[in-house]
C-alpha cells in the first residue's frame, strides 16, 4: 500500500470518527426543568455604581464635582414564571449595597465649599426589579438569553428627611428611584440545579439628588446639578 493510499484511509477514519462522535448526544442535564410553570432560586454577585451628572447654570460655573465609585455586593431572590417556550416573567427582589466618593473641585479660587471638600455615600437599597426575559433555544446544557424590566429602588441610607444639608457637613440623596435595567447571560443546566451568569446595566430614570435649602449666595455643592442619576453595572450568579 503506497503512502498516498495509507494516508488517505487515516484522514478517512479521522473524519467518520469525528462525525460519529459529532452526532452523539449529550445527556442534557435538568430536561424538565423548562416545562415547570414556576420556579425559585436566589441569586448573589457584585456590582460598580456611578452617577452620571448633568449640569446647569449657576452662580458657580467654576466648580465641578468628581465621583470615585467602589466595589459593592448584591443578594436576592427569584420567582419565575414561565410565559411560552422563550419568555419568562421574573420578580427578582434583593438589596444593593455599595458606596462611592464625591470630591467638590473649586476652580476659581476663592474657596467656596470651605472645609467640606469630600464625602461618602454609602447606599443600602431595598431592589424591586419586574423583568422580561428571553431565552434562545437550548443548546445541549447551555441556553443563551437576553433580560430586561423596570424597577423601585428604596435607599435606606438615604438622608433625604435630614434636616442638615450641605453647609453642615451632610450630602443628601432622595429616598426612592426608579430605573430601568437590560442585559444578557447564560443559563448552564447542572445535575442538581441551574447556574445563570449575567451581565446587567441599570440606569436611573429620576433625579436622586436631594437640594440644599435656599440660602443667601446659594449653595455650591447642589445649585450647579441639573440631574444626578445613578449607573450600575452587576455581574451576577443565580442559582434556580
Amino acid at each position: 500500500m503506497t503512502k498516498k493510499r495509507i494516508l488517505l484511509l487515516i484522514l478517512t477514519t479521522l473524519f467518520l470518527s469525528v462525525h460519529s462522535f459529532s452526532q452523539q448526544k449529550k445527556l442534557n442535564q435538568l430536561p424538565s426543568f423548562d416545562k415547570y410553570e414556576l420556579h425559585w432560586g436566589f441569586y448573589l454577585g457584585f456590582n460598580s455604581s456611578n452617577y452620571k451628572l448633568s449640569y446647569q447654570k449657576s452662580d458657580f460655573q467654576n466648580t465641578s464635582i468628581q465621583i470615585d465609585s467602589k466595589i459593592g455586593f448584591n443578594i436576592g431572590l427569584i420567582a419565575d414564571m414561565k410565559i411560552d417556550n422563550h419568555f419568562n416573567l421574573r420578580l427578582e427582589p434583593g438589596l444593593i449595597s455599595n458606596a462611592n466618593t464625591i470630591n467638590f473641585i473649586d476652580g476659581s479660587g476663592n474657596d467656596v465649599f470651605g472645609s467640606f471638600t469630600s464625602t461618602n455615600i454609602e447606599s443600602t437599597y431595598l431592589h424591586i426589579p419586574l423583568l422580561l426575559k428571553y431565552s434562545a433555544l437550548r443548546l445541549n446544557n447551555v441556553k443563551p438569553y437576553l433580560i430586561g424590566g423596570l424597577s423601585y429602588d428604596y435607599n435606606f441610607s438615604s438622608n433625604q428627611e435630614s434636616d442638615e444639608d450641605n453647609s453642615s457637613g451632610q450630602f443628601r440623596t432622595k429616598s426612592f428611584n426608579f430605573m430601568y435595567e437590560v442585559g444578557f447571560g447564560f443559563d448552564i443546566y447542572f445535575h442538581y440545579f441551574k447556574l445563570s451568569p449575567s451581565i446587567r446595566g441599570q440606569f436611573a430614570v429620576t433625579n436622586e439628588l436631594h437640594r440644599d435649602k435656599k440660602s443667601v449666595g446659594g449653595s455650591p455643592w447642589t445649585d450647579p446639578i441639573e440631574l444626578m442619576e445613578s449607573r450600575s453595572v452587576f455581574i451576577k450568579l443565580a442559582f434556580e
